[in-house]
């Protein structure tokens, strides 16, 4: 694993252009790994052009903002891709017009791409590997508040507001370090846990109207409809997902969310392994944080189902 931190490090030192990616409908560690890194590298290296690119989600515009760049940007440049572990669902088609690519994820590695993958699923974070890359060789990084503020909201976010079962020691030694830099770690926390009028009613519906089977799956079905009813965008409800985490009996939690031509699953866990079951469905993730894709409501039943089964 050094020798691949090594050649990370001799790559980005070679590159006068690098531009960074990540996966489509960003979470934080998806944006806070890409503009971290960003700043990281500008910081470090200031004769660097370096870029993000992909979509926008106006609730996370206080990580960092997007760059418009040319397909001609891409010529002779290094290529990375955060916090992704499908070539599927990187944003922006355009990784494949760089000269280099290089993965750096926290998700289990079932599809290898890129020229350097540094994969690991021990990290509760793409950040997480930031930070502990920019640590390591600090002979190279220097980071600062700006660098710091993206990637703790990114740490902060994949780790349930540190109450999930991905902390580590290594994790609280990252998050440690990033908070000897000042830059207000509370104004993040309210960032996050901020919600509209219209989630606030949509999540008291979801506790109204969510089913359980016998086994505890929790479960809940948000359609097009919904969206309309309540005024909120896919994203905004997709953050709901651990609204069902806190009721007593509910071993396993899963939203099912329309799409124009899918229907995509979220999965969460308390503590049975659910990846697994992901996987079945066009899918995967983390053993207690997953997501699938289904194209039908009559599969909704069969998820239902392979969740059950994994039930003790």
């Amino acid at each position: 694993m050094v020798n691949k931190k090594k050649e990370i490090i001799e790559a980005i030192k070679k590159y006068p252009t690098i531009i960074i990616h990540r996966h489509v409908n960003p979470d934080p560690d998806a944006l806070g790994s890409q503009i971290g890194l960003q700043r990281l590298l500008k910081h470090s290296f200031p004769s660097k052009e370096v870029f993000v690119v992909g979509d926008e989600v106006d609730r996370l515009l206080f990580i960092g903002e997007m760059d418009v760049i040319t397909d001609n940007q891409y010529k002779g440049a290094l290529v990375i891709v955060c916090d992704t572990a499908n070539i599927s669902r990187i944003s922006d088609p355009r990784h494949e017009l760089g000269d280099m690519l290089i993965k750096i994820d926290h998700h289990p590695e079932y599809e290898l791409f890129g020229d350097i993958s540094w994969a690991d699923p021990t990290y509760s974070s793409t950040c997480e590997m930031l930070v502990e890359l920019s640590m390591e060789f600090h002979e190279d990084f220097t980071l600062n508040k700006e660098t710091a503020k993206a990637l703790y909201a990114g740490i902060l976010s994949d780790t349930g507001n540190f109450m999930n079962g991905n902390i580590t020691p290594r994790t609280l030694k990252m998050v440690s370090h990033l908070r000897t830099y000042r830059f207000q770690p509370e104004r993040i926390h309210n960032f996050l846990n901020l919600k509209t009028k219209n989630s606030s009613r949509l999540q008291k519906d979801i506790l109204m109207s969510y089913k359980v089977t016998n086994k505890g799956v929790a479960y809940f079905i948000i359609t097009e409809d919904l969206f309309n009813m309540y005024g909120v965008d896919r994203v905004e409800a997709s953050n709901l997902i651990n609204t069902l985490s806190s009721v007593r009996g509910n071993k396993i939690w899963a939203f099912f969310i329309e799409y124009p031509k899918e229907i995509r699953v979220r999965i969460r866990s308390r503590n049975i392994p659910i990846d697994s079951v992901a996987r079945q469905f066009n899918g995967g993730g983390h053993s207690l944080a997953s997501g699938a894709t289904i194209h039908s409501w009559e599969e909704v039943d069969q998820v239902i189902q392979a969740l059950d089964q994994v039930c003790p």
